[in-house]
C-alpha cells in the first residue's frame, strides 16, 4: 500500500489503527478511479500501471495480452492498496517500493514479515527488502505457472 505521508500517523500502533480504518473503504467514492486522490498518489498510480495495468475502473486494460499482469488498485483519497498476481510478487515488490520513493508517498508492506511490515515515510531510509513468508508463496505460484 502507498499512502499520503502528510495524513498518516508515524507511530506504528497509530498507523496500524489508521490503516485498518482506511481499509474499511467507507469513503463516498469510486475506489477504482484515481479522481480525488492525493496528486502524488495519482502520479504513483499512473507510473505503476505502465508496468501493471489496472484490471478495473476507468483505466482498465482492454488488451487481453496484459491481463496476466493486471493489478487490482483500490484507490482512496489518501491510500492506494494494490493486489497483484502472486506469480509477479518478486517483480512488483521492488518497483512498488521504488516508485513510492520516487513519488514521495509512504509505503506500507502489508504482507511483510509477520505483521511487522515496513512503514516507510519520505525522507526515511528504506529497510532491507522484506524476507516475509509472501516470498515462499510467490515462489510456489511461479512454479505452478511454469508447469502450465
Amino acid at each position: 500500500m502507498v499512502f499520503d505521508p502528510d495524513i498518516a500517523p508515524r507511530e506504528r500502533g497509530a498507523f496500524r489503527a489508521w490503516f485498518k480504518q482506511e481499509a474499511e473503504w467507507s469513503e463516498d467514492r469510486d475506489y477504482s478511479d484515481p479522481i480525488g486522490a492525493d496528486s502524488r498518489l495519482v502520479a504513483f498510480y499512473h507510473a505503476m500501471r505502465t508496468h501493471f495495468p489496472a484490471m478495473n475502473g476507468p483505466d482498465a486494460t482492454q488488451d487481453d495480452d496484459q491481463l496476466d499482469r493486471a493489478a487490482d488498485y483500490c484507490i482512496g483519497s489518501a491510500v492506494i492498496y494494490a493486489t497483484f498476481p502472486w506469480s509477479l510478487a518478486e517483480e512488483v515488490y521492488p518497483l512498488f517500493r521504488q516508485l513510492a520513493v520516487d513519488h514521495e508517498v509512504g509505503f506500507y508492506d502489508v504482507s511483510g514479515d509477520e505483521g511487522e511490515g515496513e512503514i516507510y515515510f519520505p525522507g526515511n531510509a528504506l529497510r532491507p527488502p522484506s524476507g516475509g513468508a509472501w516470498r515462499d508463496v510467490a515462489a510456489q505460484f511461479r512454479g505452478l505457472s511454469n508447469t502450465q
